[in-house]
């Protein structure tokens, strides 16, 4: 009898499949047939545009301020001590905390929902930003100058390290929720070039706000004091955070909602479940998360594409930045000057965003990024060749050299457009935020690396070897990324819709 009756649920069970089954191919049978043309234009509308549009105002926002400040503070450090060793080291232990945090991070927003943690990142963002303006402010009026070792062990330094690295992980985690995530959602996960023109928007987008952040920085700079900038720099984000608030909330609201799920954490307990004393547990939780997050980030199939991301990064001498910024203090250069060199980079990245989209359209999403590779590889060679003929110090040569940086920043951005997609393609959206994190946290190594080297080698002098090994790792970083082209075991079906493929 128990065979029997076994063998009856057998039977009903296939008579539901098969009748299952049945609907499923008579509703597919009974659909409209869409032709290419409704494809390719269902494909470039994106789901929800209205809340994309609300998306590029908040990113704006938050942005133009961060650029303000990220070019604020390394200028206003570089003017405490004759050195680049105060800049390097607060750069390094901000590195140093998004290796540590940023897969912690990652695993919590994939885990929380999406709006209450944009909120509070955005408050923490602006209590460090605000904290770390403090201690400058103070040192700006208190220190003088001293030896090394008393300076880097000064409370109010100690303060600043902290302060910073706490605003940079939060500024990370709320780039890779939109970039990564939230701008996914709002294009429509199947709706690939939906998702191209976005990715092109926001490029654009944030690259507007470094040109209007350096060309701000320049002017006030050039009229006012450190002092007066740096308030004014905090001015600008006390501002912008109840707007950050209420666009974080239109966004959703226009979106009928999208942005509230959020997705089960699996692997292990959040730490939002651990008690704050519990250290041990605190501690346990984390080093799950970097476990974690580095077994997902080399199981994806797009790895090479974001090794090559990952290298770029080594170049921290060759591109607007901190250590740009604080060379060209020491070199005596015009902060009005400093702030046209990094508004042009910005540009030029504007431009690339262009460029992108017609080298994508004729060439494909890969071997677009690879000849923007190729591109910033050429430039960074010259301008490094112009750096070791000896002539820096002389305004010709020295226009030269930042003419070809600036150039430069075309393939950079070209090659970012394209590897945001590509891992946009090949991520799970279920793992987009873990993952993000990862590949950031281990691009912050990179310049982790890098810094390291510069706090040894912090005499101005030392430029040049910086100014090489940049070089070398976009070298690198454009032959892993050719060789992975070049591979046929490449997922070529992540890209539908590359004309190659």
């Amino acid at each position: 009898m128990p065979f029997v009756h076994l063998s009856s649920e057998i039977l009903s069970s296939e008579l539901q499949l098969l009748t299952e089954e049945s609907y499923t191919t008579n509703l597919l049978a009974a659909l409209p047939i869409i032709s290419k043309e409704e494809q390719d234009a269902l494909a470039a509308t994106p789901a929800h545009p209205s809340s994309l549009i609300a998306l590029y105002v908040s990113f704006f926002v938050g942005n133009l301020s961060e650029h303000l400040w990220d070019l604020t503070w390394p200028a206003s450090v570089a003017m405490l001590h004759p050195s680049l060793l105060p800049v390097a080291v607060v750069s390094f232990f901000t590195k140093f905390a998004v290796l540590i945090g940023g897969p912690l991070i990652g695993n919590l927003m994939d885990s929380l929902p999406r709006i209450p943690s944009y909120h509070r990142l955005n408050l923490v963002q602006t209590v460090a930003q605000l904290i770390s303006a403090a201690m400058i402010i103070y040192a700006l009026k208190t220190v003088r100058h001293s030896t090394i070792s008393s300076f880097l062990l000064q409370p109010w330094f100690l303060v600043l390290v902290g302060a910073t690295a706490a605003e940079k992980l939060a500024s990370l985690a709320l780039g890779v929720s939109m970039e990564r995530d939230w701008i996914v959602m709002l294009s429509g996960i199947n709706r690939p070039i939906a998702l191209a023109q976005a990715n092109a928007m926001f490029s654009r987008v944030d690259l507007l706000c470094e040109v209007a952040g350096a060309s701000l920085f320049g002017f006030l700079l050039s009229k006012h004091g450190p002092a007066t900038c740096i308030k004014l720099a905090c001015a600008l984000s006390i501002c912008t955070l109840p707007l950050m608030i209420i666009l974080g909330h239109l966004i959703n609201g226009l979106s009928s909602g999208v942005l509230d799920r959020s997705f089960p954490q699996t692997w292990d307990k959040p730490l939002t479940s651990s008690s704050p004393f519990n250290m041990k547990k605190i501690v346990e939780i984390g080093l799950n998360a970097i476990r974690h997050g580095w077994m997902e980030y080399k199981q994806q199939p797009v790895l090479p594409a974001s090794v090559a991301y990952v290298l770029l990064c080594f170049n921290i001498a060759l591109a607007p930045g901190a250590m740009m910024t604080a060379f060209l203090m020491h070199h005596g250069i015009a902060p009005s000057a400093i702030g046209a060199f990094g508004g042009l980079s910005a540009f030029m990245g504007v431009a690339a965003t262009f460029l992108s989209a017609n080298l994508v359209r004729k060439l494909g999403i890969l071997k677009a990024g690879a000849a923007g590779l190729i591109l910033q590889s050429l430039f960074l060679t010259l301008a490094l060749a112009v750096y070791w003929s000896g002539s820096i110090s002389m305004p010709g040569p020295l226009f030269l050299f930042l003419s070809l940086i600036v150039l430069s920043r075309l393939g950079h951005m070209s090659y970012s457009i394209a590897s945001i997609q590509i891992l946009q393609t090949g991520i799970p959206s279920t793992k987009a935020n873990l993952v993000g994190t990862m590949e950031l946290s281990i691009a912050s190594l990179a310049e982790l690396v890098m810094l390291g080297v510069a706090i040894v080698a912090s005499d101005v002098r030392h430029f040049g070897f910086l100014a090489m090994l940049s070089v070398s790792s976009v070298i690198g970083a454009t032959w892993i990324f050719c060789q992975w082209l070049a591979n046929p075991t490449v997922e070529r079906s992540l890209f539908a819709y590359d004309p190659d493929f």
